[in-house]
């Protein structure tokens, strides 16, 4: 498995530079986008759990994905995966089931991805195999306790103890206890992580939320043959069970749509269509705000892959926006696309707030602050007033010349600033553009293909 570089007649990339041109002409057309990442690495790290081979097809390849099936491979999984014609990982994976993980010859480094380090405890708390688990110096930034604290209360060991960040030590338990766990935060990795421990631990196993995050895996685990309970702000599992193969076809990444919806929204004469991505509804809540801004954005469904529902998001060019309220409850559908949507934010009137947005702080980089320096060298006030994200939008906005964007190796931010010169009249600059193979290898060129 190889990766193709993210390279198009747009960038012209020198020591971790791109150099972002104006679009030729508006965006037309039809486009798919990678697979979905949340999916992804869910359908990885289950079918390692599960008795059997799993096929799985539409598995998104970028760094982060990749993170997860090295991961996988050295506790004992067995990967083969092939590179598809339309760029996404396909094939088999034979799981290690009721005989559990094996013990690495190392430590497992996760990369950058904070998805496989969280997932990761949940699916080892049930095996007593020590695994040292790492990351690269962004992740071992990123905080771990809201994940280890729950753990340690069904019986895994996190060692040295009491460690906020990456690397530590986990020491499982075939002996798990299951929980009721009242979450201070909206976490899909947090939930996912509790209930893949509860799947092997003895009775059921509950977790609770302040507000709705991702339900994928309460999608997913019925699949792999682990019936699952999900009401709004609540999930549970009922263990011991053991996941059983399954056939998982991932569908196209929201958070990857969403920097192509917002680029046809913002790009005059454009009128797109993203097809086959999901329309999970805790993934699509950026449609939502767009269409509060008066965006001229429409979602239609065509169908389901296993329960995750699929379709087409429609969008085109909308000259008068306007700014928005995007309430506390909503932010965790958007979390991933508050940077675009705080841009597009940028070119209409009035005001528009992201209430209860601190979760950014604590993402690849600081992305609140990040935000609030992109937007300020394109000339727009933008602050930030406790955990609120306020953005005065300036309609008829024009990027100045020769600005230069730092992405912070972040490729929501990457991507978010290079629309800022792919939809404007002058070129810009970002640093470390190279950051948008985490999640969306292709960007430019799909962007630069729609433009043709």
């Amino acid at each position: 498995m190889s990766h193709e570089p993210a390279s198009a007649s747009a960038s012209s990339a020198a020591s971790g530079h791109a150099v972002i041109e104006p679009l030729p002409s508006p965006l037309h057309g039809a486009a798919t986008v990678p697979g979905d990442k949340s999916i992804s690495h869910r359908a990885v790290l289950f079918s390692a759990m599960a008795e059997g081979t799993s096929r799985v097809s539409g598995v998104l390849d970028s760094e982060d994905v990749r993170s997860s099936i090295a991961a996988v491979g050295k506790l004992g999984a067995q990967v083969s995966l092939e590179k598809q014609p339309d760029g996404s990982l396909a094939g088999g994976i034979t799981g290690w089931g009721a005989a559990g993980p094996k013990k690495p010859d190392g430590p497992i480094d996760c990369g950058n991805s904070g998805t496989t380090a969280r997932l990761l405890m949940g699916v080892l708390a049930p095996w007593d195999v020590p695994v040292e688990i790492t990351g690269d110096e962004s992740l071992q930034r990123r905080p771990m306790r809201r994940i280890t604290a729950p753990l340690m209360k069904m019986g895994a060991r996190f060692e040295p103890g009491g460690r906020e960040t990456l690397p530590v030590t986990e020491v499982g338990t075939r002996d798990l206890r299951a929980i009721t766990y009242d979450a201070p935060m909206a976490s899909a990795q947090l939930k996912t992580a509790v209930l893949l421990a509860g799947v092997y631990a003895r009775g059921t196993t509950t977790l609770n939320e302040p507000s709705p995050s991702r339900n994928h895996t309460e999608l997913m685990l019925p699949e792999f043959g682990v019936p699952t309970t999900a009401a709004d702000r609540t999930a549970s599992v009922t263990g011991p069970r053991t996941l059983q193969a399954a056939e998982v076809r991932v569908p196209g990444d929201p958070s990857s749509a969403a920097f192509l919806v917002c680029a046809a929204v913002l790009k005059a004469g454009s009128s797109i269509q993203v097809e086959n991505v999901s329309l999970n509804t805790a993934r699509i809540g950026f449609t939502r705000t767009l269409e509060r801004m008066g965006a001229d954005v429409s979602v239609r469904h065509a169908g389901a892959a296993g329960k995750e529902p699929y379709g087409i998001i429609s969008a085109c060019h909308t000259p008068n926006l306007h700014g928005c309220e995007v309430p506390a409850e909503k932010i965790a559908t958007i979390v991933d696309e508050v940077p675009v949507l705080a841009l597009v934010a940028a070119f209409a009137r009035g005001v528009t707030v992201f209430r209860e947005v601190g979760e950014l702080r604590v993402k690849e980089t600081d992305r609140l602050a990040a935000v609030v320096e992109g937007l300020e060298l394109m000339g727009v006030e933008a602050y930030i007033d406790g955990n609120d994200l306020y953005v005065e939008g300036q309609p008829g906005l024009r990027v100045p010349e020769g600005v230069t964007f730092d992405s912070k190796g972040d490729h929501r931010l990457a991507m978010t600033w290079a629309l800022a010169g792919l939809t404007g009249a002058v070129p810009v600059t970002v640093e470390n553009f190279d950051s948008v193979k985490i999640s969306y290898p292709r960007f430019l060129n799909d962007i630069e293909r729609l433009a043709r």
